[in-house]
């Protein structure tokens, strides 16, 4: 397994790992009447954005879709392969490289210019964020958002990716539709 393809399913296998290690965050229009929404499609034509995770990794992007597809569809929502759904998912995911500090302080000796001692640990890591957007289809406008960020670790057996990124899916679509 090349070095991409290890990168991309650990992505989003990565930020379920543990509970704690997911971070998870939704928004929505609350003017939408979600109770109106039945069916729903893929968006076309977004497989082709080069920043986007998924579309590097056609096998991570299937399993992503189908978990999607899953979560949606245990939640009684029908897939339409034609026709007019009432609402559209679309689903990204990246990563970005960041840098945490920490500074330990210590006070292992009181001179007369003051206290000084302790250490401060840096390390890099990678940050891998899922973001589930549905939009309205008869309006064209974002009526949910749902995120899902945490730390990636590599994740390179496909069982686990899988079961991983059902989780994070599971997850991120606990809040939808919203509740009110």
């Amino acid at each position: 397994m090349n070095f991409l393809n290890v990168s991309t399913i650990s992505l989003l296998s990565v930020l379920l790992v543990s509970c704690s290690s997911i971070n998870i965050s939704t928004d929505y229009d609350p003017s939408r009447d979600f109770s109106s929404y039945e069916t729903y499609r893929w968006a076309r034509g977004r497989e082709k954005n080069p920043r986007n995770v998924l579309a590097r990794d056609p096998l991570l992007s299937k399993r992503v879709q189908f978990a999607v597809d899953k979560a949606l569809q245990s939640k009684g929502f029908t897939k339409l392969e034609k026709g007019q759904p009432d609402f559209i998912v679309i689903v990204h995911a990246g990563t970005a490289e960041k840098l945490q500090v920490h500074h330990q302080s210590g006070y292992w000796y009181r001179g007369w210019w003051g206290p000084y001692g302790g250490y401060t640990t840096v390390s890099q890591y990678t940050e891998g964020t899922l973001v589930i957007d549905i939009v309205d289809r008869a309006e064209k406008e974002l009526s949910w958002r749902g995120i899902a960020t945490g730390s990636v670790r590599s994740r390179p057996d496909p069982e686990a990716a899988r079961e991983d990124i059902e989780y994070a899916i599971e997850e991120i679509l606990y809040e939808f539709p919203p509740r009110r």
